[in-house]
Order: C-alpha cells, then sequence, then structure tokens
C-alpha cells in the first residue's frame, strides 16, 4: 500500500467517524428538543420520552424541517406562545450541547 494509499484510507475513516458522530448528535438534540416540547406541552415521564422519541422519528420524516413542523404543530394545538424562531434558536443551542456530549461520549 502506497503512502497515497493509506492517506486516502484514513480520510476515509475520519470522513465516517464525523458522520457517525453528526448522526448521533442530531439524534440527541431532538431528544432533548422533545424533552423541552414536552415540558411545554405539560408532558412528564413517560409520556415525555415517548414524545421525544416520536420527535426523534420526524427526523427521518423530513429531516430538520420535519422535526420543526413537528414539534410546531405540537406546540400550536396547545396554544403554545411558542414561535418556529423559538424553536429553530432551541435546537441550535441543544446541538450544540448534543454534540460536545457525544465528542465526551456521555
Amino acid at each position: 500500500m502506497t503512502t497515497f494509499d493509506k492517506r486516502e484510507e484514513a480520510f476515509e475513516k475520519r470522513f465516517a467517524l464525523d458522520e457517525e458522530e453528526k448522526f448521533k448528535a442530531v439524534a440527541r438534540r431532538n431528544r432533548m428538543l422533545g424533552q423541552w416540547a414536552a415540558e411545554k406541552l405539560g408532558k412528564s415521564g413517560g409520556e415525555a420520552d415517548a414524545y421525544a422519541k416520536d420527535v426523534v422519528s420526524a427526523e427521518f420524516d423530513g429531516g430538520d424541517d420535519g422535526v420543526v413542523h413537528k414539534v410546531m404543530a405540537d406546540l400550536a394545538a396547545k396554544d403554545s406562545a411558542a414561535t418556529e424562531a423559538d424553536v429553530r434558536a432551541k435546537m441550535g443551542e441543544l446541538l450544540a450541547v448534543a454534540a460536545a456530549q457525544v465528542k465526551a461520549g456521555t
């Protein structure tokens, strides 16, 4: 194996690891966002955990927009004062927390 091949392989491994960390951070962010929204919806305990899982599942249906749409629809049904900007800001805040947690291995 040449030096170039070794270098290419190292870059591929790094890319795969970065993508895995990104996936885990987004899933964790969505779970935390679900917990936050559940609190605003008056849910707690197992009901809040189930809601958080639904929010994580929304990522697979429509990406970040799917998550925002689900949370906004549920908050609107409860007459919450939260806006889309509030939800997106919370997502950004929680993504930073989640990324740090994933990198730390917690």
